[in-house]
């Protein structure tokens, strides 16, 4: 998998809070007394796709403030997204409930972190290990890093 790269300078930040709010899902940033419920969502949805994330979302909400932001729907955890977690500059992990994917919910979710990163100072978001370049071209414009494999993940004791 390959790293990308998102120009936060030159980004236009869309967002889609209202229609969101239309289906009773709000976006924001994560508060670290709601680690475990966030971390147990993470850990139910995503334990298949990376058992890591788990770590890497805990990193984000130890952050102060958190790096972390969450998209909640009638007061559950329905998709999160992390940044300066793993490195600083990077963005991820990112994940939507499969049931609420194709609503703009993660658009949302990367959004907001972007606009985060943007007002602590970022020009630049790198986005890692991407699973799928097609739709991170499509909603933000990214970029793919040559050679960017395994990236900073080379430093992982174990795989």
């Amino acid at each position: 998998m390959t790293d990308m790269l998102v120009k936060l300078y030159d980004h236009a930040l869309t967002s889609a809070r209202s229609s969101l709010a239309k289906k009773d899902v709000t976006v924001k940033q994560a508060l670290t007394l709601d680690r475990n419920t966030i971390c147990e969502f993470i850990e139910e949805q995503f334990s298949d796709v990376c058992p890591r994330w788990v770590d890497e979302c805990t990193s984000s909400l130890y952050r102060n403030p958190t790096t972390c932001f969450i998209a909640v729907h009638n007061h559950k955890v329905i998709g999160f997204c992390c940044h300066d977690a793993t490195a600083k500059g990077m963005l991820g992990p990112l994940g939507v409930h499969r049931e609420f994917r194709g609503g703009g919910i993660a658009r949302e979710l990367l959004y907001q972190s972007f606009e985060a990163m943007k007002y602590a100072g970022y020009a630049y978001a790198i986005i890692g290990w991407v699973s799928s370049e097609e739709y991170y071209v499509k909603v933000c414009n990214a970029m793919t890093i040559p050679d960017s494999s395994p990236g900073v993940y080379s430093r992982l004791v174990s795989e």
